[in-house]
């Protein structure tokens, strides 16, 4: 089998194509390609308009073809590193436990499950079905459930999203995440995108296939269940105290793996009082802000914008300003909607998400501004989280409450003047917008660098700082403001206790989390085979 690199199409090529264009570039005829097999797919929009495509190519003689092509795009394939579950071990006397059921969670219970030892899933919130009632509920008559909602539930704050699945690191866990998604349910075109995304759509059905496959190898899965407290003898951890259905329950457990997402902000207080080592950590908050799908997609394809073989455009943008603040675009769902991403009352937060179409009119992104322990006006472990409060606070007061969030138009805001309504850019964010000015919510310095940075990023996208562009207010949700250090073996300064994921300050993504769910579920079963977890 051969591996063929580089190899593009314009829009609309089909497998047909494909097979000529390798064909010409191994230098043999058609008839000789005995199959083709698409190992990556991407975009490239840099010079014209093509699909660049990596190949599994099976011909006819392939050492004399690698001999007479000579180029530096064909290559024997190797073997792709393929990740095995860790081998099962007798169950435990003391279950473990995995605290939070979003990717970094569910994929460390899922290790857990493989490998025998019938882990207990807790979940704060509820079934991804029962969520998805409560959060429509919400954005639809601003009535919020503080334990279910877009942040806390089945699938965690991935599951209101674009569902993207990027990562710039290899490992071979990424393919098997991949692997479990599409037998879940997830279409299989993410084994091949440069830029996989999954849709909030399909998250809907492969979270429940997960939960079943969890159930299946002895995952004992509790929804609608809070930890409320650690229990701690020795310098090891030895329960947890929870909150549930049923009231109070202490489980004792042998080693928690602790998923709690990064808005779990009780959580990050109870860990504080109970001596858990924490430090506050950089971050970034800012705006949504917001395009027509078919501006961005005319800037980017040109001649070919909305052509059928073209997925939805979409952008990544920074700089890094004289002053040294950077800014950046983030978290970027082409063909998608502004959502309220609330948890707490009386604060507006914002997030964005699309379907796995993405065929909605408008695309959006977060417009971020890096922010550090310094900026936060206070001191301690969780300084960031009070920065959080305040700003969403603000919106919230600033949108006239009911969770509807303030929004200005970007000429406006350039123009430090209230906006008064909409322009070509109708907003998309639920339960609604109240048009204002930005500057009256946002910190000084966020403010000042969103401005020079908007022409910037406008000459590097055109159109990125067109006038009627909508921002909406406020992003503060980009990552988790704290940090739960873990050493080399995965373990906090207690044993037996694993922070693990987005929440922990560990990860940044669907992909990333739940490859770090699954290193502390593997670094779990390792110390349990060496009994050391023990008080």
């Amino acid at each position: 089998m051969l591996k063929l690199e580089g190899v593009r199409l314009p829009p609309g090529g089909g497998a047909a194509e494909l097979t000529a264009e390798a064909a010409r570039l191994l230098r043999i005829r058609a008839a000789d390609v005995r199959s083709v097999r698409v190992l990556r797919r991407s975009v490239d929009a840099r010079e014209g308009v093509s699909l660049a495509y990596t190949l599994a190519v099976s011909a006819e003689n392939e050492a004399a073809v690698l001999r007479r092509c000579r180029s530096r795009k064909v290559s024997r394939l190797e073997p792709a590193p393929v990740y095995r579950l860790p081998s099962p071990l007798p169950p435990p006397a003391l279950p473990p436990v995995v605290v939070g059921a979003g990717p970094a969670g569910l994929f460390a219970a899922l290790v857990l499950a493989g490998a025998g030892q019938r882990p207990i899933l807790l979940e704060r919130g509820r079934p991804v079905e029962e969520r998805r009632a409560d959060v429509r509920r919400f954005w639809a008559s601003g009535d919020l459930n503080p334990e279910s909602n877009v942040q806390f539930g089945e699938g965690g704050a991935g599951a209101f999203s674009d569902g993207k699945l990027n990562t710039g690191t290899r490992d071979p866990r990424h393919r098997f995440i991949l692997e479990q998604l599409t037998a879940c349910g997830a279409p299989e075109d993410i084994l091949i995108d440069a830029k996989p995304h999954v849709g909030t759509d399909y998250l809907f059905t492969v979270l429940q296939n997960l939960r079943r496959k969890l159930a299946a190898l002895g995952a004992d899965i509790r929804f609608g269940t809070r930890l409320t407290d650690l229990r701690i003898e020795g310098g090891a951890l030895t329960a947890v105290e929870t909150a549930g259905p049923g009231g109070a329950v202490r489980i004792p457990c042998g080693g928690v793996i602790l998923c709690p997402g990064h808005s779990a902000r009780d959580t990050f207080e109870m860990l504080l009082a109970r001596g858990v080592p924490m430090e506050a950590k950089p971050f970034a908050v800012g705006v949504r802000i917001e395009h027509r799908q078919s501006d961005c997609d005319a800037a980017q394809y040109r001649q070919y914008a909305g052509h059928p073989g073209l997925p939805a455009s979409t952008y990544k943008l920074s700089c890094h300003l004289p002053a040294g603040r950077g800014v950046f675009s983030f978290c970027v769902c082409p063909g998608g909607e502004v959502v309220a991403a609330a948890s707490e009352r009386d604060g507006v937060a914002t997030n964005g998400m699309s379907e796995f179409a993405r065929d909605r009119e408008n695309i959006n992104g977060a417009l971020l501004v890096g922010v550090t322990p310094e900026d936060f006006g206070g001191a301690g472990p969780l300084a960031g989280v009070a920065f959080q409060r305040k700003l969403e606070a603000a919106a919230y007061a600033l949108g006239g409450g009911g969770y509807r969030a303030p929004a200005q138009r970007v000429e406006d805001f350039l123009a430090r003047r209230p906006s008064l309504g909409p322009g070509r850019v109708l907003p998309s964010y639920r339960p609604g917008v109240t048009w204002t000015d930005l500057h009256e919510c946002l910190p000084p310095f966020v403010s000042a660098a969103l401005e020079e940075a908007l022409p910037i990023l406008g000459r590097k996208l055109r159109g990125y700082d067109s006038p009627d562009a909508v921002l909406t207010a406020v992003e503060s949700r980009s990552s988790s403001p704290v940090r739960i250090p873990r050493g080399p073996d995965g373990r906090s300064g207690i044993r037996g206790l694993y922070p693990c994921g987005e929440g922990a300050g560990y990860a940044g993504g669907i992909l990333s989390a739940a490859a770090d769910g699954m290193r502390c579920a593997e670094a779990l079963l390792a110390h349990q085979q060496q009994g050391d977890d023990l008080p």
